[in-house]
């Protein structure tokens, strides 16, 4: 009879032993996760920095991808054949509009405006000899002692004499544009490109690779696209005459290279794209775009006017979506659903619905925080960065009010 009163006895232990252990397990795991950023109690203000929404106007962007272009591209070609004679650039130099580029043999040309010239002066020679006896001949017909058929032939020879002096004057204007054309002139201010004829070598009208290609990037031009749906935003402006400003970003998108204006629209959507190509020009005086260069480009579209802006630090996202924590007036937070609209320049974010101007908001220390925490602004001089980032109250700070 006594084992079995032993057993129970044993059995009892156990369980109290079982239910210790568990119950130390359990504050131990309340006590680490504590530790490691869990909310605090509600009693007790949890450090954040904060911010005030305020109003103010916001420019309304589009961000696009955009390729910059030349301008204009000019392959250079000689406008007669003959002998590459001279050439009076270096490669990659900068030129001006009418500078000098290379010079052709002429000596054919030449030759061939002094034989012009030369049968010229002999068709005036003749038309002056026929006019004179034209002259003698009407006053022979005017007697009666020259027949009518002869004065028809002298004012027939006469006519045909005008013609060919004529027929020689347009031949010497044709000789002296071919002889111009071998002064070869850049057609534009730019930049040329490699050689691609050497002097010594023999060119032709027909050439298509041409002697260099000029690339005028003062003013340049940058394309991009923009999505259909925002094709109104872009089109009505323009058919307004107004101006569409332009930044060319760099291609991490945080410092502009330069300002520009809208002057191209696409006539058709991209049907395999669903989006409308546009053309920038830039003014480039630094040169900081430079043909094939790839861009980040900011359109601006409109003005979103007395906008409620908050630091961008304050918006956070879930996936219920994005919201910020209001601090009310007894400095408890709250958890607000916000729509957000376009960013400021300076590291703001416009909020479309949500919160209102004068409120403020977190934006540091979101993490510690639930519906109804209790917080306690400090200015980020005054406590060290950890602080507010694990919500832990060094030695000394007040618990809030």
């Amino acid at each position: 009879m006594i084992q079995p009163s032993s057993s129970r006895g044993f059995t009892r232990l156990s369980l109290a032993l079982l239910l210790s252990l568990a119950a130390a397990g359990a504050g131990w795991y309340f006590l680490s996760q504590r530790q490691v950023g869990m909310p605090p109690p509600m009693d007790e203000a949890t450090p954040v920095q904060a911010g005030t929404a305020t109003l103010a106007s916001v420019p309304v962007h589009l961000d696009a991808l955009g390729t910059v272009s030349a301008n204009y591209t000019v392959t250079v070609t000689s406008r007669i054949d003959g002998t590459l004679q001279a050439v009076h650039f270096t490669e990659g130099q900068r030129v001006k509009k009418g500078q000098l580029l290379a010079e052709i043999d002429t000596r054919t040309y030449q030759a061939t405006l002094a034989q012009y010239q030369g049968e010229l002066a002999e068709n005036q020679a003749q038309l002056a000899n026929a006019k004179l006896t034209l002259t003698r001949y009407s006053r022979l017909y005017a007697k009666d002692s020259l027949a009518r058929q002869d004065l028809d032939t002298q004012i027939a020879l006469v006519e045909q004499y005008a013609g060919a002096v004529k027929a020689s004057q347009a031949q010497i204007r044709s000789a002296q544009v071919n002889l111009g054309y071998g002064r070869i002139v850049a057609p534009i201010d730019g930049y040329v490109g490699l050689r691609q004829v050497d002097p010594g070598n023999m060119v032709h009208a027909s050439d298509t690779s041409g002697i260099v290609t000029i690339t005028q990037t003062q003013p340049i031009a940058a394309k991009f696209s923009i999505p259909q749906a925002n094709l109104q935003d872009v089109l009505q402006p323009l058919r307004r005459g107004e101006s569409l400003a332009v930044e060319a970003l760099s291609q991490q998108g945080d410092e502009v290279l330069a300002g520009g204006t809208v002057k191209f629209i696409s006539n058709e959507i991209d049907t395999a794209t669903g989006s409308v190509q546009l053309k920038a020009l830039f003014d480039n005086p630094d040169e900081r775009l430079y043909p094939n260069q790839f861009v980040n480009v900011r359109l601006r579209i409109g003005t979103l006017e007395n906008a409620v802006l908050v630091p961008a630090a304050a918006v956070q996202l879930s996936d219920a979506g994005k919201f910020v924590y209001l601090i009310g007036q007894d400095d408890t937070v709250k958890r607000q659903t916000v729509t957000v609209g376009p960013s400021a320049a300076d590291g703001r974010v416009a909020i479309l619905s949500g919160v209102a101007g004068g409120e403020r908001v977190v934006t540091q220390g979101v993490d510690q925080l639930g519906n109804g925490s209790r917080v306690s602004v400090v200015d980020a001089t005054e406590v060290d960065i950890s602080v507010i980032e694990t919500g832990k109250r060094p030695a000394g700070m007040p618990p809030g009010p």
